[in-house]
């Protein structure tokens, strides 16, 4: 539990609100970041750190989490407080002199609000199979991987047909000793470049598409997986042989305390002004993919625009009596 006074709040340390205390600090006001989850960089950690990012400037590719670890050193020499593990649960006061507490019991003073929460609190959508929690329990039902590794010799079924479940497909190439794609209908929701390259690999033999079909049961003893049975639109079955169960049905997301704080609510996204990243709440600020506008992309790099957007419009909130001077980072550089 713990009483922090900052210019301006962070809720949500992925990239996005990140960035947020870069942008933040070079024009010299302090922030502290909290986060429900016990380490930075949202979804990226959380989620697919070994999976590669293709759009952000200057890197041709760039693994998640080492765009995290990027990140965390770009802003190491501004001192961010952090308040990680911990939700926050309440807002008060006015443009100037905010009060947030958490579930933790800490209070946070603040002159401005940057929210950066992604989507939100965020799960897996689970499929409704019997007996999923005890597999769920030895890993061999999951719904993130974190290391490509220990997959490795594994017989592994991906259920699922969006970008997460077809980019598995491709990165576990060469790793899992075998690959089944399960999906309800032929078309998929990938990106077309990421299909095309999954169906190449189906027509050499390296994965299984089955097609059209959807998870009927899990068959195993004690917590590990020997098949997976699928059944098709007339009722049909088959069994999987399966060690893991990858499903892919997206995520559960929910706003939680934030969506009981008067903002402007546009199906769970809160609405901005896209010229400041105000929200319907003087001093309430919002960048990354839990805002929207006009002409808004859901992209790392356009959530990092945001923030430097936000962070010159608080300027003004933090220092009314002083006018901001725009100046380039290779002018004044950044703090040793």
């Amino acid at each position: 539990m713990e009483q922090i006074s900052a210019d301006v709040a962070i809720i949500g340390a992925g990239p996005a609100g990140m960035f947020a205390v870069f942008e933040c600090g070079m024009l010299k006001m302090s922030c502290v970041l909290i986060d429900a989850l016990d380490e930075l960089g949202g979804q990226c950690v959380a989620l697919y750190p070994e999976k590669p990012i293709y759009d952000i400037p200057a890197h041709p590719a760039i693994e998640a989490g080492a765009l995290i670890a990027q990140l965390e050193a770009q802003i190491a020499p501004f001192n961010c407080a952090k308040l990680l593990g911990r939700q926050v649960t309440g807002l008060s006061g006015t443009a100037g002199d905010f009060t947030l507490t958490t579930s933790a019991g800490d209070e946070v003073r603040a002159k401005a609000v940057i929210l950066a929460a992604g989507a939100g609190a965020f799960g897996p959508n689970r499929p409704p199979l019997e007996g999923l929690t005890a597999y769920e329990a030895t890993g061999a039902v999951r719904y993130y991987v974190k290391k490509r590794e220990d997959l490795r010799g594994k017989r592994v079924v991906i259920a699922g047909g969006g970008d997460s479940a077809v980019d598995w497909a491709l990165a576990l190439q060469g790793i899992a000793a075998s690959i089944a794609v399960v999906h309800r209908r032929p078309k998929f929701r990938a990106a077309p470049e990421s299909t095309a390259q999954l169906d190449a690999l189906a027509a050499a033999g390296n994965v299984e598409m089955v097609i059209p079909y959807q998870l009927h049961a899990l068959h195993g003893t004690g917590g590990t997986l020997e098949a997976v049975e699928v059944a098709d639109l007339d009722g049909g079955t088959k069994h999987l042989p399966a060690d893991v169960l990858l499903p892919f049905f997206g995520l559960a997301m929910e706003l939680g305390p934030i969506a009981d704080w008067g903002l402007g609510l546009d199906k769970s996204h809160i609405a901005v002004t896209p010229f400041d990243m105000q929200t319907s709440l003087p001093g309430v600020f919002a960048v990354g993919d839990i805002c929207t506008y006009p002409g808004k992309l859901k992209l790392i790099l356009q959530g990092f625009a945001e923030g430097a957007v936000a962070a010159h419009a608080i300027y003004a909130i933090v220092n009314p009596d002083k006018a901001l001077h725009f100046e380039y980072s290779t002018t004044k550089g950044v703090p040793g």
